[in-house]
């Protein structure tokens, strides 16, 4: 069931260009039972190599802009791994405690994880009103990239998504990128940030099974060029939006499964604490 799950990841990776990856933490999560923090770290293994393969066949058809994708990679590659590597080992674990309420570290991820889905499926079912046609030029606004690379790649080294929905809207408006080109630059800047990001990790604490990383990743990438390949017959902005209201589903379902598990950890507590 989980490796069927990261073959639909890879293919919705393939036919929209971005967002399928945002499943990757709640599949090893719900599906594998990883833990999120290790779930985090993984994903930033997967969705970099599928990325980085998706890049590979955009760059041959020419919509990869690689001096953009290097002006938005840096600043967005530092932020990723000086995330994983210095803040995500000191948040207290748990995050605060009120009263009987405790905010674990691996409920912090998976809440922000839920709300960066909400985001991402908003940005994917609403109407584009960004101008997809030809720039005569791309010219770079380099202190908004500059914060813009910051903040995606704090965002990814937290909950470990490549953060497509934010990247591909600045591309178009920060760089005036052609959609179609900032589709595949964006690619290839997540690719770059979440490998990067995955190496900060490396001396964690956590064991990483490469076995199974290895594994996944490959039902990934297949699911992604099978997704390549299909995505010559099928609209990819008509499947964005019902994707969208896919997701938007799951972002709501994971803050209620979180909420219940919170609810019955206290419930639990509670009754221990009384005998």
């Amino acid at each position: 069931m989980g490796y069927a799950a990261s073959i639909i990841m890879g293919l919705l990776l393939g036919l929209i260009g971005g967002g399928g990856s945002i499943l990757t933490v709640p599949i090893l999560v719900y599906l594998f039972g990883i833990h999120p923090v290790l779930s985090t770290t993984y994903s930033l293994f997967v969705v970099g190599l599928t990325s980085l393969v998706g890049s590979y066949s955009h760059f041959k058809t020419g919509h990869v802009h690689v001096k953009t994708a290097l002006v938005f990679g840096v600043p967005s590659i530092i932020s990723v791994y000086a995330t994983r590597k210095f803040i995500m080992p000191v948040i207290p674990d748990p995050v605060f405690s009120i009263a009987s309420f405790t905010f674990t570290k691996p409920l912090f991820i998976m809440v922000l994880f839920a709300i960066l889905m909400i985001l991402a499926a908003v940005s994917m079912i609403r109407k584009s009103k960004i101008s997809t046609d030809t720039a005569p030029e791309i010219k770079y606004n380099y202190p908004i990239i500059f914060l813009e690379g910051l903040l995606v790649g704090g965002i990814t080294g937290l909950v470990g998504a490549g953060g497509g929905f934010l990247i591909i809207p600045a591309l178009v408006l920060l760089a005036r990128l052609p959609m179609k080109q900032a589709v595949g630059t964006s690619l290839l800047i997540i690719a770059l940030k979440s490998l990067v990001g995955f190496t900060g990790d490396l001396d964690s604490g956590y064991i990483i099974n490469y076995t199974f990383l290895f594994m996944f990743s490959a039902f990934a990438v297949a699911g992604i060029l099978a997704g390549s390949y299909l995505a010559r017959f099928i609209s990819g902005n008509k499947l964005k939006v019902v994707f969208g209201w896919f997701v938007l589903v799951m972002g709501t379902y994971i803050l209620g499964k979180e909420k219940k598990k919170k609810k019955r950890g206290m419930l639990l507590q509670h009754f221990v604490h009384k005998v």
